[in-house]
């Protein structure tokens, strides 16, 4: 395991209107608001999109992804971490669970999915962590790097 310190900067509470997509509307944010790395919650209705929902094969490298279209509204509370790419642009990962009257499924929200009315963010700007997502050859995954910088 690697880990970064860092502490709380500002704290960022955001209404997503009907139609805003997810990861892209909340990376865009945090890139207008100098925001590098942080943590996002998100609650709400998401109505349409695609969640990845695991590889084909985890023996397989790079995995084939499994995707799970959304096409009706449904429910969703979702956490995750903003850290930016080597080209210092912020990148979300971010995953939900979504619910459906009595059908639930997790996922990835990477491929993008479309407010329902409304969604509510909350992102909390973590300050002096060392922290880059990078093109990670074997999984073919943009991984998060961190640098040791834990006091010891």
């Amino acid at each position: 395991m690697k880990a970064t310190e860092g502490r709380i900067g500002r704290v960022f509470v955001l209404r997503l209107e009907d139609g805003d997509m997810v990861p892209e509307s909340i990376e865009k944010f945090a890139l207008d608001n100098g925001i590098e790395v942080g943590h996002a919650t998100l609650l709400g209705g998401i109505k349409k999109g695609n969640i990845v929902v695991g590889p084909r094969n985890m023996a397989e490298l790079p995995p084939v992804k499994m995707t799970y279209p959304i096409d009706d509204a449904y429910e969703i509370v979702a956490s995750g971490l903003i850290a930016p790419d080597e080209k210092m642009k912020p990148v979300l990962h971010i995953h939900g669970a979504l619910g459906r009257s009595e059908k639930s499924i997790c996922g990835c929200l990477r491929e993008g999915v479309e407010t329902w009315l409304v969604g509510e963010a909350i992102i909390y700007e973590i300050i002096g962590a060392d922290a880059i997502r990078i093109l990670d050859d074997k999984s073919g995954f943009v991984l998060l790097n961190v640098y040791n910088k834990i006091p010891e």
